[in-house]
């Protein structure tokens, strides 16, 4: 099984030299998610876990004057952040740089690349209300598991496990990324065909995810980083920035990621 932070370690050591070339032009903090732009208009987004509350003058006690700041000291945060908003400041930051050389055209609705059968076994770590139902009208099982108890029901941990170990397809949020427990969920994981990283968070880099089970990466692109800002500074959440982000899938061939 993977160490926790892995990922975020092989996300850091892909783009530590790009980003001693780059600036952190702005950076805004919301309560849904964090954004940060670059000083080549590049931009790119995290999300903010529940457990932060921007508002509160001691989640950032040292003041870091980000404007201006190199974007390595600022990825760095990936290694070792403070606390989870530092985190998802490194993912942002991290996200923006990916989205620099990033020219994927924009993909078709996420699960019609997991060709979803009647009977089949999903299980879908976070919420993502949106996809529920158009799981379930496949004739796929469902099961959501959720960490937040205002979201959904919580099920048990045996439960959680027993339900990664036999799907055939995993949905995983890319705030396990952020919240540290990505590594143990891939590692109850049995042996499914599809293995789906997705959320506006997911970093678009296949290279960070060699000698894991993941097959698809769902991600999104800063379309209008100014208004995406904006709706940031406001509160705003996925569905406030939808119009401003491209969302893009990325379809993983193991023998292909570079070791």
């Amino acid at each position: 099984m993977l160490k926790p932070g892995t990922i975020l370690k092989r996300l850091y050591e892909q783009l530590e030299d790009s980003a001693k070339k780059r600036l952190i032009a702005d950076l805004r903090v919301g309560s849904s998610y964090v954004g940060v732009k670059l000083d080549n208009h590049a931009a790119g987004i995290a999300a903010v876990l529940p457990d932060i509350e921007p508002g509160n003058c001691t989640v950032l006690p040292e003041a870091f004057p980000y404007a201006g700041a190199i974007a390595a000291d600022v990825l760095k945060y990936l290694l070792d952040g403070k606390n989870s908003l530092h985190l998802a400041i490194g993912l942002a930051t991290a996200n923006a740089l990916i989205g620099s050389s990033f020219n994927k055209p924009e993909d078709r609705e996420a699960t019609t690349y997991l060709n979803l059968q009647p009977g089949e076994k999903v299980a879908m770590v976070g919420l993502f209300a949106p996809l529920t139902e158009r799981i379930r009208a496949t004739g796929a099982i469902l099961t959501v598991i959720e960490k937040n108890p205002e979201r959904l029901e919580l099920i048990s941990p045996e439960k959680k496990q027993q339900a990664l170990q036999d799907c055939n397809v995993a949905i995983i949020t890319a705030t396990t990324l952020l919240n540290g427990t990505f590594e143990e969920t891939i590692g109850f994981l049995g042996k499914p065909r599809s293995v789906a990283v997705m959320g506006p968070s997911t970093p678009l880099m296949p290279a960070i995810f060699r000698n894991t089970p993941v097959t698809h990466l769902g991600g999104a692109l800063a379309a209008d980083p100014g208004q995406m800002l904006k709706i940031i500074s406001a509160g705003g959440g996925t569905p406030a920035l939808r119009p401003y982000l491209r969302f893009v899938n990325l379809l993983l061939n193991p023998k292909t990621i570079p070791a």
